[in-house]
């Protein structure tokens, strides 16, 4: 059998014809990627590393550039989560119920603004935020009703809350115990990402130092009492829906996951009695190959990470695990159906990138909160690629892919220069405090809406393929009356409540914050005699402050 002759590329490029009716298309795209990666016409084996096995391996071993697990969704599909929250906490339990009797096989919570920045419905501070954006959780009450009916011995919860993230926990922890579920059995995820707060988010309360003791305390009793719990859900995708580039968004995640880590040893934890419970969260955004191969970019550095710099000897410490979530802010007002057409790609992209869990974003996210014909939807995507596309009969099938391969390794190696950055100003932390990665966001932000305005990047129906139709599909609404339903409950619980004994305990709290032991005992012992999650952020504001960010 004879050989096939080498192809050289540059040869085969040199002899095209340049009036050849391919080259129509060069003169309007930029063919790059969103982080600014050059994209080849085509692309041969020479294009990525020789070393396959050593780079990329098997799927469920070192460095798991193919994935974290030998079967993947062979063996198990991803968990379809749904992100959900709105008004009260009996009105979310129901849409709960609802996502679950179409296939659901995970809850997450969206909690509203003034349960993220640790307010009680009846502060004057949160007027008319009140179940706008999310659920109102201020007491266990609330998060009774919240999971009314549903067993927490048989669901995994993940919790989309960040500064007061041990108040919402403890809460569970004690609505866990009185359906006879005791903590080491209950499986779920607080996403307990202060860092990404400061430098994407917002939803901040206290300065970074105390906050990183919030986190760690959480940590630290998690490994001793709730062995199946994510304690640290290390989110990418805030960082990604404020501008960033996928690099970025692959960089500054994996350098602030490096920060907690150094934490958690700092108190005198083993790498390996925590690291198996940390997870991430990143963005399924526009350019699929890209996000594919961020993906597995991002597991393989971690790995590494891992066992190169902290020595951790689990497989399961080296294993990123992640939650994707498709572009919320990729989604258009303008002809809002064309959204499920993103959200489709975008989910297929996370599929084919080997995720652990997914959410869908709904056709109608770009004007308010989901209805649930819209939510039903955006579940169905997933449900079509799990059991019609046949995506999930083989494992990492995009592997070989020249281009897939060769993004992959050249995400991580720009990944790898911002990380070097990072560490050469001391770390994350004092890299926010630098404003550095808010200043590469914002600018990566600001690049990626002036190729919008000058159309070198193309959004379907906003700067291009236009239409006058106007919408006519129904708009979930809140109504107003739920801020004063909330404010009502809050009351009624303080006026029926052991007042001395939640007194007591605040000043235990204002006193165990002003030294070292962990905060969660006395947290969960807070919410279990009805002190209010406002009450307890206010105790510890007026123990350690309330941040205000520098001008950058």
């Amino acid at each position: 059998m004879n050989s096939r002759p080498r192809i050289n590329k540059d040869v085969w490029e040199t002899g095209l014809d340049p009036s050849n009716s391919d080259k129509r298309f060069d003169s309007h795209e930029s063919f790059e990627t969103s982080s600014g990666i050059p994209l080849e016409r085509v692309y041969l084996p020479d294009d990525y590393s020789d070393h396959y096995l050593e780079q990329s391996g098997f799927p469920g071993e070192y460095p798991f550039t193919r994935g974290v697990h030998s079967n993947m969704y062979r063996g198990r599909l991803w968990t379809m989560r749904q992100y959900a929250g709105y008004a009260s906490a009996a009105q979310t339990n129901d849409r709960f119920k609802f996502l679950m009797a179409q296939g659901q096989t995970g809850l997450s919570v969206a909690f509203d603004l003034p349960t993220q920045i640790g307010y009680d419905p009846d502060d004057p501070l949160v007027l008319g935020e009140v179940g706008k954006v999310g659920v109102s959780i201020a007491t266990l009450d609330d998060m009774a009703r919240l999971m009314d009916g549903i067993s927490l011995a048989e669901i995994s919860t993940s919790m989309t809350i960040n500064a007061p993230a041990a108040i919402l926990l403890a809460m569970y922890v004690v609505i866990g115990k009185r359906q006879g579920v005791e903590p080491e059995r209950l499986r779920g995820t607080v996403q307990n990402d202060i860092l990404k707060e400061y430098l994407a988010r917002g939803t901040y309360i206290f300065p970074p130092g105390p906050s990183m003791r919030l986190t760690i305390d959480l940590v630290r009793y998690c490994s001793k009492n709730m062995p199946l719990w994510n304690t640290i859900n290390v989110s990418g995708y805030h960082i990604r829906e404020a501008g960033s580039t996928a690099v970025q968004e692959v960089a500054f995640t994996l350098a602030n996951a490096v920060a907690y880590v150094e934490a958690a040893l700092s108190v005198g934890m083993q790498v390996d009695d925590f690291a198996p419970r940390l997870t991430f969260f990143f963005n399924a955004h526009r350019n699929l190959l890209e996000e594919v191969a961020k993906y597995r970019a991002a597991r393989r550095l971690w790995a590494r990470m891992m066992k190169e710099r902290f020595n951790a000897r689990k497989a399961e410490s080296q294993m990123l695990r992640f939650h994707t979530q498709t572009g919320g802010s990729t989604l258009t007002a303008q002809q809002s159906e064309n959204n499920i057409t993103r959200v489709a790609l975008q989910a297929l992209a996370a599929v084919l990138g080997g995720t652990q869990s997914l959410h869908t974003n709904a056709m109608d996210e770009a004007l308010t909160l989901p209805t649930a014909h819209s939510a039903m939807i955006a579940l169905r995507t997933q449900q079509i690629i799990a059991h019609e596309s046949g995506v999930c009969a083989t494992v990492d099938p995009l592997a070989g892919s020249y281009a897939v391969e060769a993004l992959t390794d050249e995400i991580e190696v720009r990944a790898q220069v911002y990380i070097d950055r990072i560490e050469e100003m001391g770390g994350a932390l004092a890299a926010i405090e630098s404003g550095y990665p808010q200043r590469e966001i914002r600018d990566a932000s600001y690049a990626y809406h002036l190729a919008m305005e000058e159309h070198e990047q193309i959004v379907v129906g906003v700067n291009a393929f236009v239409s006058d139709e106007t919408s006519t599909e129904r708009h979930l609404t809140v109504d107003d009356n739920v801020e004063e339903r909330q404010r009502e409950r809050v009351q009624i619980l303080r006026a029926r409540r052991d007042d001395e004994r939640a007194n007591a305990l605040r000043h235990r709290l204002a006193l165990a914050a002003q030294g070292t032991e962990n905060l969660m005992p006395l947290i969960i012992e807070c919410v279990e005699n009805d002190v209010t999650l406002g009450e307890i952020c206010q105790t510890l504001r007026d123990v350690w402050g309330q941040y205000h960010p520098a001008d950058f």
